[in-house]
């Protein structure tokens, strides 16, 4: 059973950081490309960034330069590092793996960027 566990979400400050995790199981992890999204309320769920299992990064336009996404193969994890919040940075954030011919979709984690 496929299972992507998000975490490290809350409450931060306008011009603060957060990481992200999502800890996968039931998937091999090494050779799965991993994805971030993200869904504000009453919006589409839109692309962060994406690392492929070889390491390779690509992000949306608007997140390059305050987001960074990356690995650690031997935790089955990814991460989102996010600098320099924004209060329209507030949504749930997504993981996302794709292995060959699937992909599958974690719980989500909220982030709530507010004074």
């Amino acid at each position: 059973q496929v299972q992507l566990a998000e975490s490290g979400g809350g409450l931060v400050q306008p011009g603060g950081s957060l990481r992200l995790s999502c800890a996968a199981s039931g998937i091999n992890f090494e050779t799965c490309d991993m994805g971030w999204y993200r869904q504000a309320p009453g919006k589409l769920r839109e692309f962060i960034a994406r690392i492929t299992s070889g390491g390779s990064t690509n992000y949306a336009d608007s997140m390059k330069g305050r987001f960074t996404i990356s690995r650690d193969n031997a935790k089955n994890t990814v991460y989102l590092q996010m600098n320099n919040l924004k209060p329209e940075d507030t949504a749930i954030y997504y993981c996302k793996a794709i292995p060959l011919n699937a992909v599958y979709w974690g719980q989500g984690t909220q982030v709530t960027v507010s004074s």
